[in-house]
This record gives C-alpha cells, structure tokens and sequence, in this order.
C-alpha cells in the first residue's frame, strides 16, 4: 500500500529528498505522495523513509491504495527497470 501524507503535515522539507523514487512532491498545501510511485521503500530499505524523519508522524498508510509487499517489491522493480 502506498503512503499518504496528513494535513498535519508542517511543510518541514525532510520527507522529500529522503524518497528513493521521488514519489513525494509540494503540493497546494502540504506534500503529497505519488501512490503510483510510492512502494514503502521496499526494494530500497526496510522501513519507508520518509516516515522515519518526519517530526509529527503524519505519514500513515494509505487504506485506499492497499498493495501487498509483493505488489510493492513489483512496483518498485517497474520504477527501476528491474522488471
């Protein structure tokens, strides 16, 4: 499942650059999350990322994009031209 950003996001900028495939981007308010780019980080790390340095936790999953780590690990590996 892919993440979503909360509007408790802050627009505090360290969600953004800690993406491995560029899924977060500003938004009209706060950031938002590409679903279609967006695989928790697997096939780069453990744990998502962003949701390890955001400061308010406002990254939670998000129940209307569900994927399982299957379907991610094969997201990520069309993202990556590993498919």
């Amino acid at each position: 499942m892919a993440l979503i950003i909360t509007d408790d996001c802050i627009n505090c900028d360290v969600c953004e650059p800690e993406c491995p495939n560029s899924a977060i981007s500003p938004g009209e308010e706060i950031y938002e999350i590409d679903p279609n780019l967006c695989t928790e980080c697997v096939g780069h790390y453990d744990e998502p990322q962003c949701q390890m340095v955001c400061p308010v936790d406002c990254i939670p999953k998000d129940p209307d994009n569900v994927e399982t780590q299957e379907e991610l690990m094969e997201k990520y590996q069309i993202i990556t031209g590993n498919a």
